[in-house]
C-alpha cells in the first residue's frame, strides 16, 4: 500500500487529469491485497482434494516439518513427549485440526511457547478423534505434548521371549493407511506430505531406526536422532527398536536384523544393490540416499513396508532358497511410485500399488530374466481372477474397479489384488498399446515431474492423454475408463504365457485325473513359484490324495511360509487332520495377514474348525499386530 501512495501521489502532481487512473490503479492494489491476504504470504501449498478418511483442514493450515522428541517406554508400553509442527496457512485460517487415535493429550503451545486453546472431538470407529488447536494470527508452529495408549493401533509392543533373541524386547510400528495418528498427533492423509527430525531416547541395549538417517551401531546413552529432508507422508513414517545388527550389501544399500537373523538375509538379499541399479536404469536416480531393509519379527502383519529409506520386511521371505525376493523389489519400486509420487487419496491406491507391481517386474526381469517374471506374472493373473471372482459373488462390483470409493469404511478395505494386479495389467495394456520404448519415456518423465507430490486418479488420466496417449486410437486401444472405473477385467487384458508353467500344468491335469501318482510327477528344477501354481491347480481332493502329497513331497513341514499357506487351505478343505497341529504352530508363529486370513477363513466355515481356530486364535492373538488381530477377531467370533 505504501507504494501505491507514492505513485498516487506522482500522478496528482504529475497528470492532474489522471484521477481515472488513479482510481484503476488502487482497486488493482487494493484487489491483490485481498488475495494476498486470502492466501497469506505464507500459504504456498496447493489444494488438495477432499479425503474422507481425515478431519484435517490442510487446505486452510497445513503441516509441513515435523520435529518428534519420544522416550520409548517399554514397561509402560508407550511412547511418550512432543511433535512440534511447522505450518503453513491462509489468513482466514483460525485452527489447525490433526488427527488423533487414542493420545493421552497433556498440553498444547504455540510458537516460543504461547498455551493453546484446543478441544476434542468425539470419537470416529475409524477416523479416531479430530484435535483442533486454535491458532493466532502469526502462528508458524503448534508443539504437543503427550502420550500414546499401550493399545496404539499402530505399535507393537513385543516381549522377548517373541523375539528371535528371546532376552530384549522389541517395538515396530506399521503406520499405513490411517494408523500414523495413532502415535503421532498429525494430518494423516496421504497427500499431505513433511519433512522431520527426531530424537528418540530407549534402552541403550537397543538399536532406534526410522524411515530416515540411520545409525548402524548402538549409542551408548540411547539417544538417537533422525533427519529425512525429503517430504513424506504420514503412512510412511515409521519406527522400530529392538536387539538389531547391521551388515552392508553394497554402495548404498544394507540389512538391519536380529543377530541370529542377520547372516541369512544377507545371503537371501544379496541381490539388492543390483535391484536399486536397475531401478535406476529404468526410471532415473534413487531419490532418498541409502535404501536399507530390516527383518522384523514374525508378527509384522504386512509382507513388507515400504518405509522412505528402510523398508520394514517379514521374516517369511528368507526361503532359503531367494525365491521370495520380488518383494523387495516390490517395496524397493515403491521409492518412485508411493513414496515419490504418492496417491492422493485412498482411493486413488491403485496408482501407488498398480504402479509398484509393474515396476516390480520390470526389476525382476531386468536381473533375473523373462522366464522368472512370466512365472510371476501368472501367478498374479490367478490372484487377481480369483479375488475379482471372490469379490464379484459378495455383490461387491465396486470394489473390483481401479478407482474406490471408500467412503465410510476403513481403507484397509481397499487393500485387496485388486489395486496391486488389475493396477499392473492395465499398464501392461498400456505398454502393449505404445510399445515399451515409448512407456518408459512417459514413465521417467511422470516420476520426474511428479516426485514429491500429491497424484488422483483424474489429474493422473489427464497426464496420460496429454503426454502419451495423444493418439485417439491409442486411446479406444487402452480403454482406459474401463480399466479405472468399470469392473472386473476388461477384454483387452494382455495374454499371459509362461513356459515354465505349462508342464506344470501338464503335471496338474494329470494328478487331477488320477493318471499319475504324487511319486511320479517329474519336479526337477521347481522353485516356490512351479510349486504355488501346482497347489493352486489341485482339484477333486480328498484325505486319501493329501496323504498321497504329503509324503511325496513333505508339504505339511514345508519352511516355506507361501508354501505351507496355499497346503494348508487344501487341508483345511477336506479336513486333512495330520496337518492340523502344524496349521495351529503356523497361525501361532506367523502374524501375516496374507497367510492368516484365508486360513482362518477356511476354519470358520464349519462349527467344528471355527471352535478350534477360536482356541488357536486365543493362544496366537497376543502376538498379532492390531492390522491383523483386528481381521480375524472379525473372522472368528
Amino acid at each position: 500500500m505504501e507504494t501505491f501512495t507514492v505513485l498516487a501521489l506522482f500522478l496528482v502532481r504529475k497528470h492532474p487529469m489522471h484521477k481515472l487512473c488513479i482510481l484503476l490503479l488502487a482497486l488493482v492494489f487494493i484487489g491483490e491485497g485481498c488475495n494476498s491476504n486470502d492466501q497469506s504470504a505464507n500459504a504456498s501449498f496447493g489444494k488438495l482434494s477432499k479425503d474422507a478418511h481425515s478431519f484435517a483442514n490442510f487446505n486452510e493450515a497445513r503441516t509441513t516439518h515435523l520435529n518428534l522428541d519420544l522416550t520409548v517406554d517399554f514397561a509402560q508400553k508407550v511412547l511418550q513427549g512432543k511433535a512440534t509442527w511447522d505450518i503453513e496457512k491462509t489468513a482466514k485460517a483460525k485452527k489447525l485440526i490433526l488427527d488423533i487415535g487414542d493420545l493421552s493429550i497433556h498440553e498444547i503451545t504455540l510458537d516460543s511457547g504461547i498455551t493453546a486453546q484446543y478441544t476434542l472431538g468425539s470419537a470416529d470407529s475409524i477416523k479416531g478423534k479430530a484435535l483442533t488447536i486454535s491458532l493466532k494470527p502469526t502462528t508458524t508452529r503448534v508443539t504437543i505434548h503427550y502420550s500414546t495408549s499401550p493399545q496404539a493401533k499402530a505399535l507393537q509392543w513385543l516381549a522377548p521371549e517373541q523375539t528371535l533373541g528371546k532376552v530384549h524386547p522389541f517395538l515396530f510400528s506399521q503406520s499405513q493407511a490411517i494408523l500414523a495418528r495413532t502415535w503421532v498427533p498429525c494430518q494423516d492423509a496421504p497427500g499431505v506430505k513433511f519433512t522431520y527430525e527426531a530424537t528418540v531416547k530407549t534402552d541403550s541395549n537397543l538399536l532406534a531406526l526410522m524411515s530416515a538417517e540411520n545409525d548402524t551401531a548402538l549409542s551408548p546413552n540411547g539417544i538417537y536422532h533422525f533427519k529425512m529432508d525429503q517430504p513424506i507422508s504420514s503412512y510412511l513414517l515409521a519406527l522400530t527398536v529392538g536387539d538389531l545388527k547391521f551388515a552392508s550389501t553394497g554402495r548404498n544399500s544394507g540389512i538391519y536384523a536380529e543377530p541370529a537373523m542377520l547372516d541369512r538375509a544377507v545371503w537371501e538379499l544379496a541381490s539388492m544393490q543390483s535391484m536399486i541399479d536397475s531401478a535406476e536404469a529404468l526410471y532415473g536416480p534413487y531419490a532418498w540416499g541409502r535404501y536399507d531393509v530390516v527383518i522384523l519379527p514374525p508378527s509384522f502383519p504386512f509382507g513388507g513396508m515400504e518405509n522412505p529409506r528402510l523398508t520394514f520386511a517379514t521374516p517369511t521371505i528368507i526361503a532359503g532358497d531367494r525365491s521370495l525376493v520380488a518383494l523387495i523389489a516390490h517395496e524397493l519400486a515403491h521409492s518412485w511410485s508411493g513414496n515419490l509420487v504418492t496417491n492422493e487419496t485412498w482411493n486413488d491406491f491403485w496408482l501407488n500399488e498398480g504402479f509398484t507391481v509393474y515396476f516390480e517386474q520390470r526389476i525382476m526381469e531386468k536381473i533375473f530374466g523373462t522366464s522368472y517374471v512370466q512365472m510371476l506374472t501368472k501367478l498374479g493373473m490367478g490372484d487377481l481372477e480369483q479375488t475379482i471372482e471372490s469379490l464379484l459373488s459378495e455383490g461387491k462390483e465396486n470394489d473390483t474397479h481401479l478407482f474406490l470409493n471408500l467412503d465410510n469404511q476403513d481403507p484397509d478395505d481397499g487393500l485387496t489384488d485388486v489395486a496391486y494386479e488389475k493396477g499392473r495389467f492395465f499398464l501392461q495394456t498400456i505398454e502393449s498399446v505404445v510399445g515399451r520404448p515409448r512407456f518408459d519415456t512417459f514413465l521417467k518423465k511422470y516420476f520426474t515431474e511428479n516426485k514429491f507430490k500429491p497424484m488422483n486418479t483424474e489429474r493422473f488420466i489427464a497426464y496420460l492423454n496429454e503426454n502419451l496417449l495423444t493418439d485417439v486410437q491409442e486411446r479406444a486401444d487402452v480403454k482406459a475408463t474401463e480399466w479405472i472405473y468399470g469392473p472386473g477385467i476388461p477384454d483387452n487384458a494382455p495374454e499371459v504365457n509362461s513356459a515354465e508353467l505349462d508342464r506344470v500344468e501338464l503335471a496338474i491335469a494329470k494328478f487331477n485325473n488320477n493318471r499319475i501318482k504324487a511319486k511320479d510327477i517329474g519336479i526337477t528344477g521347481y522353485t516356490t513359484h512351479h510349486w504355488l501354481y501346482f497347489l493352486r491347480g489341485l482339484k477333486n481332493l480328498n484325505v486319501t490324495k493329501m496323504a498321497e502329497l504329503d509324503a511325496a513331497f513333505n508339504f505339511t513341514a514345508s519352511g516355506n511360509s507361501e508354501i505351507a499357506c496355499d497346503w494348508f487351505k487344501h487341508c483345511i478343505d477336506v479336513s486333512y487332520k495330520p496337518a492340523y497341529p502344524a496349521i495351529e504352530t503356523f497361525l501361532i508363529r506367523v502374524g501375516r495377514r496374507k497367510f492368516l486370513t484365508p486360513l482362518y477363513e477356511r476354519l470358520a466355515k464349519n462349527k467344528e474348525d471355527k471352535l478350534w481356530a477360536q482356541k488357536v486364535f486365543e493362544k496366537a492373538k497376543p502376538g498379532y499386530h492390531s492390522v491383523s488381530y483386528n481381521t480375524i477377531n472379525n473372522i472368528v467370533y
